[in-house]
């Protein structure tokens, strides 16, 4: 029987992610069997950006191992924006082949079908115009890290996951790479879901934030960030952190 309330989505057009994960389960290098999530469920709606947040070990990594398809050990269901769709991910750490070039890089996740494809509008979104030909030892961690946004991207993928992008990088330099993540993503609109520990990057960020409790893991809570990303400033957005922090204690 259909859902009256639940609206009906034409033919062909982009679907949510759809995450549905029970009593997953694995040992530790110790032998010890850890209870990673007791349940957890929620959607992407498609085109929109969602966070994933929670304390260390609650899941969110393994919960993005499970959608990505690299551990199918555990109860529940996935359902992936398009079922023929590519999914680009962009990891803590750039990893970039230290012996080609930054160009090189980006066009290695390419398909056959794109190995031509012009990316000279993703490279100036990406402010690596001028940086196309360097190697990656020429670069900072933060022009790596652009270099890793333009390899998801290149792929125009139906679904962006992102682990925890910026960790490691000082304040400004993340500050910056967050806004030029929504330049990039506002251009190439894709379904995005980001793993985070950062509460101000998520308010930053996201149309939802989902909120997970400490292991074995289950949803706290859902917020919906309805504010247009351009009328989020420092004001707002610090108002909007202190306000999460309330009803969600000890997320910050």
């Amino acid at each position: 029987m259909s859902n009256p309330s639940k609206p009906v989505r034409p033919a062909g057009a982009p679907s949510a992610l759809e995450v549905l994960v029970r009593d997953k389960r694995f040992r530790g290098a110790d032998g010890v069997l850890v209870h990673a999530i007791d349940e957890i469920a929620f959607d992407v709606p498609a085109g929109s950006f969602t966070t994933l947040i929670g304390p260390s070990g609650c899941g969110k990594t393994t919960t993005l191992r499970i959608i990505l398809g690299l551990d199918d050990d555990f109860a529940g269901h996935i359902r992936l924006p398009e079922k023929e769709g590519r999914t680009a991910v962009v990891f803590q750490e750039p990893r970039l082949l230290p012996w080609r070039t930054a160009e090189d890089n980006v066009r290695l996740a390419l398909p056959d079908a794109m190995e031509s494809e012009n990316l000279d509008d993703l490279f100036a979104i990406v402010g690596l115009s001028e940086m196309r030909n360097r190697y990656p030892s020429e670069l900072s961690l933060g022009l790596a890290r652009r270099v890793a946004l333009a390899r998801a991207f290149a792929i125009k993928p139906s679904l962006l996951l992102l682990d925890e992008p910026f960790v490691s990088l000082d304040e400004m330099t993340a500050t910056r790479l967050r806004q030029l993540l929504v330049t990039v993503w506002s251009a190439r609109r894709t379904t995005a879901l980001m793993v985070t520990h950062n509460l101000r990057e998520a308010v930053q960020l996201s149309d939802r934030i989902v909120f997970l409790t400490e292991r074995p893991a289950r949803i706290r809570g859902v917020e919906v960030i309805d504010r247009d990303r351009s009328a989020r400033d420092a004001d707002w957005r610090e108002r909007t952190v202190r306000d999460l922090d309330r009803r969600y204690s000890g997320v910050l």
